[in-house]
């Protein structure tokens, strides 16, 4: 099994703890960003998994190569130039009190690469599927472009194509997200969206549902998958149903939608250590389960099972073997000491 994913690797400042930004004194740097948080879940479970993007050839281009390859991601197919990586601060939030993201990410290399950069024939030999999110066509007009290359090369070789819908407000309007987005699904046979995503860039909304009260309804969430598959013709739909309760502590399921049935996943509540890329660490569980040839029943109980152990994890990549998500699937949620 190989697996291909494209996208933007940032370097992630965040403050110790729970400590505000106005409070902090120091930073500590890790590396993460949607595509490449999937790369890592894939070779963490045993997937031949390469990332794919474009980064300065200096240090600290260098460093967040290192951190991919640290756990087994394939970085050979990275393309080096540019002038800066991108920088997200993140300060996480407890009880009541919000995670807040502030973005330094404008003229990257990635959002300034040119099409040219990448040989998406030779980076597709060998391959099995192909990843992506909303989030890399929103970078700039150039990423957009090189997104539908991607997209298109990766149909005329056979790959599946899975994309994560992962609307960011900051990087573009609704307007565009649909226009672009709109584009590429075409060449889409999974789709990945979460409570939020599907409205707001398709506009389609799940009836009786509050995300902000913690609210989640089945039979509207049913709706929205057959009406992403209806306008697109995917293979499967698969959206994932986060209650919150507060910052600390979540409901969290999913679903997912073949054009016949509806199959939930059993609900989590999890206590939260860190939850950005919680719903990468689904997307790299739902992937490898397709790969994997479980049945739908069995694909979104991994990878919201995955899902839910990312929430234990401190920053962007999942650390988590199959097995130990197998583990949890199974039922033995326990959190007992292992010996």
């Amino acid at each position: 099994m190989r697996a291909i994913t494209f996208g933007e690797v940032m370097l992630r400042l965040a403050p110790e703890g729970y400590y505000r930004f106005l409070q902090a004194d120091s930073f500590g740097a890790t590396f993460g960003g949607g595509e490449a948080n999937v790369a890592v879940s894939l070779a963490n479970y045993g997937v031949d998994a390469a990332f794919v993007t474009k980064l300065p050839a200096h240090e600290i281009g260098q460093m967040a190569v290192n951190s991919l390859r640290k756990y087994g991601v394939d970085t050979s197919k990275i393309v080096r130039g540019g002038d800066r990586i991108g920088i997200y601060y993140l300060e996480k939030g407890a009880s009541q009190r919000a995670s807040k993201v502030i973005y330094d990410r404008a003229h990257s290399a990635i959002a300034e690469a040119q099409t040219s950069d990448f040989n998406w024939e030779e980076i597709f030999k060998g391959a099995d599927w192909f990843h992506f999110t909303g989030i890399t066509p929103a970078l700039s007009d150039s990423a957009a472009a090189i997104c539908l290359e991607a997209v298109k090369a990766a149909k005329k070789n056979g790959l599946k194509v899975s994309c994560d819908l992962n609307y960011r407000k900051k990087l573009w309007t609704r307007e565009k997200a649909g226009e672009v987005m709109g584009g590429l699904m075409k060449y889409v046979d999974v789709c990945i969206a979460n409570e939020e995503d599907a409205a707001d860039v398709f506009g389609i909304k799940a009836a009786d549902t509050d995300v902000t009260k913690g609210e989640v309804n089945h039979e509207g969430y049913k709706d929205v998958a057959k009406q992403l598959k209806e306008r697109f013709g995917f293979s499967y739909v698969a959206i994932t149903l986060r209650g919150s309760i507060s910052a600390n502590d979540n409901d969290w399921a999913a679903m997912l939608y073949d054009g016949e049935k509806y199959y939930f996943s059993k609900q989590y509540r999890i206590h939260i250590v860190d939850r950005v890329g919680g719903g990468d660490s689904f997307g790299g569980g739902l992937i490898y389960a397709m790969l994997s040839g479980f049945a739908p029943q069995d694909a979104i109980e991994f990878a919201v099972a995955a899902s839910c152990l990312k929430h234990t994890v401190e920053g962007d990549y999942n650390l988590v073997s199959a097995a130990e998500v197998k583990t949890l699937a199974g039922g033995d949620g326990s959190g007992r000491v292992q010996r």
